[in-house]
């Protein structure tokens, strides 16, 4: 046998055990894949912007009728600053849609300013007594990307990962 011939006999039976490794299901026992969870730091609702580039969390207090937006690194582990002066959410419940400002917060422990932070806030007293909605952040700038019209649910999120 020449070495050639016997070099392309090893690489196809590699490619076969490859090949039929990659169709067998896991042996019996054997630990659940790993599915891509998203922790939000502050217990709220996850909305994903683009292709988990981004997230902004959203947090609600029901007493104070305050929704926070909070801008993370893909893996929600990291505050990410914005420009925006603002974010707007169109928030649709009981038949009517309400639309949210909600502002800038800068914060000197952290050195965050209005067009250079990575939270943002509005008061609203209908936060106060409705806890679910449809939502649609109409436009997010973070790092030169604009994430525009993008749709969730609160408190669901719109996270289809899991």
């Amino acid at each position: 046998m020449t070495l050639r011939r016997a070099a392309t006999l090893v690489a196809m039976a590699l490619m076969a055990a490859i090949a039929g490794g990659c169709s067998k299901a896991p042996p019996a026992g054997a630990a659940a894949p790993h599915r891509h969870e998203h922790h939000p730091p502050h217990g709220g609702t996850p909305v994903v912007l683009g292709d988990e580039v981004y997230h902004v969390e959203l947090v609600r207090d029901g007493d104070s009728g305050v929704l926070q937006a909070y801008i993370l690194d893909g893996e929600m582990e990291n505050f990410i600053r914005s420009s925006a002066p603002s974010i707007e959410i169109d928030a649709t419940f009981s038949g009517r849609t309400e639309r949210l400002l909600l502002a800038a917060v800068a914060n000197p422990a952290t050195g965050e300013t209005v067009g250079d932070t990575s939270l943002f806030q509005a008061r609203a007293d209908w936060l106060k007594a409705t806890g679910q909605f449809d939502g649609v952040l109409r436009s997010v700038p973070v790092r030169g990307t604009t994430f525009s019209d993008v749709r969730f649910n609160f408190p669901r999120g719109n996270d289809t990962d899991g």
